[in-house]
């Protein structure tokens, strides 16, 4: 199965459709959303497009084919207009035996993870920029944000397929190194 994971949309219609494109152009079987997919944020800038409405939209278009965890900026109203369940703090999955702990970041986090097995990969959003880092017996991977990057670094997201991370720009389509720690 392929994966597409990406995190911190935060209303941007411009981004959500280029998501929606890349899902379709990675051949991906489900997206998974690491959270903020609709609101802002108070400390945030309005990203490109801001427009939740048309997320919500373009997001239930492909309802069947999403998981989603909640994220810091996400709330019970959201759920109220989005057909796909998105209020989780976490979720584990077991992706061709990569076992994975999905969450936003704000709660579990690099900074405090969630009891792991050796060999298992914690996903987050919530830090906007795109790392995987080494820890004490488990993968710490962020996709980075889709709709409000940090540093300069590009609007972008990750796939698994067959065992294997890849970054992408969400822009250009094209693969790029995340920061590397560890």
């Amino acid at each position: 199965m392929k994966l597409l994971i990406a995190s911190d949309l935060h209303g941007s219609a411009r981004y959500c459709k280029a998501l929606l494109e890349a899902m379709e152009r990675e051949k991906a079987d489900r997206m998974l959303l690491l959270g903020d997919l609709l609101y802002h944020g108070p400390r945030n800038d309005y990203p490109a497009e801001y427009d939740t409405r048309a997320c919500t939209a373009m997001l239930n278009g492909v309802k069947d084919r999403l998981l989603c965890v909640r994220g810091n900026c996400d709330a019970e109203v959201d759920q109220m207009v989005l057909e796909f369940p998105i209020l989780a703090e976490y979720c584990f999955l077991s992706v061709d035996g990569v076992n994975l702990f999905a969450t936003h970041g704000h709660q579990y986090g690099p900074n405090n993870p969630p009891p792991l097995n050796r060999g298992d990969f914690l996903l987050c959003g919530h830090f906007h920029l795109p790392i995987r880092e080494e820890r004490e017996g488990y993968d710490y991977l962020n996709p980075g944000s889709l709709g409000l990057p940090k540093e300069n670094l590009p609007h972008s997201y990750m796939t698994l397929d067959q065992g294997v991370f890849t970054w992408r720009d969400a822009e250009t389509g094209e693969a790029f190194q995340p920061r590397r720690h560890g």
